[in-house]
């Protein structure tokens, strides 16, 4: 049962007993994981397993690792050295090898140069199977158009999708998200592709996030500090863009002209010490389904079903086309604001600026609509401090996906 984006329409008893039975058996609950984060396979500063252990000790359900235009397959030796841009210490080495079972870390030595085994998905996976926490496979598609960088993360790709390139920003953005579905199509597995950090570089506009088809997901909030979410005075934050995509989308026919939906991710590269420029635990998603894995969770972020998260959690969210709601779980010492953004039809049938039109204080919100909104999506702000920011002075924040009356 779609929790987010159900309209209710009339059904007999009968066929409500047997969809609240279904609810009942079905057990779901809310899932959370992280789509975007990096180890020494591409430009991480940590070893795989090192970084998989932090997401299993941080209690999330599920992981992907979306190394740059490889995945964790293969034979791969890792110099151990104290220097370099990517240094693998023994340090290091010493915390996996207490972290993991005994024989677990593989060191030999080449042309007098010690080097550890890079440990592949498979492996990785077993030892994720264990600890319960479920690993997907994936891989960053990091492709660019002159200086624009189009970075789209492929989710359960089952072996490399390389780059496609394009003759424009958007062109190469579509023909990424297109072999992203083919590749689903071709081994008969759900897939998911989401655009990672429009803002980083400067390199996508509204138009290039508004047009695309098939796969509508991208992401508002990355945990990199050079990714600019926030924007500048020339340019729209994330949370903006994804309004103005909106309205292009849904009132000018824009891409598919179908609602799109945001993650947030934290993008980890940095995994050690005291670089704190892309750190894991920044941003993550709440997956609601009946089970944690790819054949649930994909087709739920698909559905809608799901938020973007940076410190807020929702006990339940809801939808049925004349009001929305939602129900925050309580932190000590916290109070939460709810915003409902969205557009309305104006007086002379013209679509308003994107805005707040409502704005409620407390642990529940409901927003009733009146008929002539184009969307209406729900952000909650904790009074909170982020304790690992993005910037200093972010509070922990929560993202609704856009929903439409009827």
């Amino acid at each position: 049962m779609n929790i987010i984006n159900t309209i209710m329409k009339p059904v007999s008893i009968i066929m409500l007993l047997g969809m609240l039975l279904a609810g009942c058996q079905a057990k779901e609950k809310w899932y959370r994981g992280n789509t975007h984060t990096h180890t020494y396979w591409s430009d991480g500063d940590a070893a795989p397993d090192q970084v998989v252990a932090w997401y299993v000790d941080h209690d999330y359900d599920f992981l992907v690792l979306s190394d740059h235009n490889v995945m964790q397959q293969g034979e791969r030796w890792h110099p151990i050295t104290e220097t370099g841009s990517l240094p693998l210490t023994q340090q290091h080495v010493d915390l996996i090898e207490e972290r993991f079972e005994p024989g677990w870390v593989e060191i030999r030595e080449r042309d007098g140069v010690r080097e550890m085994r890079l440990k592949t998905l498979p492996e990785l996976q077993a030892f994720c199977k264990e600890e319960g926490l479920v690993l997907i496979p994936g891989e960053e598609v990091t492709d660019r158009w002159n200086k624009n960088e189009v970075h789209i993360n492929a989710i359960n790709n089952i072996e490399v999708i390389p780059p496609q390139h394009g003759d424009s920003v958007q062109d190469t953005i579509q023909r990424n998200l297109d072999a992203i579905a083919e590749h689903g199509r071709k081994h008969d597995r759900p897939v998911l592709g989401h655009v990672n950090h429009p803002n980083f570089v400067w390199s996508l506009t509204v138009e290039d996030i508004a047009s695309i088809r098939g796969e509508r997901f991208f992401e508002v909030y990355n945990g990199h500090r050079s990714v600019k979410n926030h924007g500048d005075a020339t340019h729209p934050s994330t949370d903006e863009l994804w309004d103005l995509a909106l309205v292009e989308r849904l009132a000018n026919g824009a891409g598919d002209g179908e609602l799109l939906y945001a993650v947030a991710t934290d993008d980890a590269h940095n995994h050690h010490g005291n670089n704190l420029h892309s750190i894991p635990g920044r941003g993550w998603i709440m997956v609601h389904t009946d089970a944690c894995t790819p054949e649930s969770i994909i087709p739920a972020m698909k559905r809608g079903d799901f938020y973007a998260s940076s410190g807020v959690n929702l006990n339940g969210i809801s939808a049925d086309g004349r009001r929305l709601r939602l129900w925050i779980t309580e932190q000590p010492g916290a109070t939460y604001t709810t915003e409902f953004i969205g557009v309305r039809r104006s007086d002379d049938g013209e679509w308003t600026k994107p805005g707040v039109l409502s704005t409620v204080v407390g642990t529940s919100a409901t927003y009733e609509f009146t008929g002539d909104e184009l969307y209406v999506r729900p952000r909650v702000t904790s009074s909170l401090p982020h304790p690992r920011p993005y910037k200093e002075g972010d509070r922990q924040m929560a993202w609704g996906q856009p929903v439409r009356p009827g």
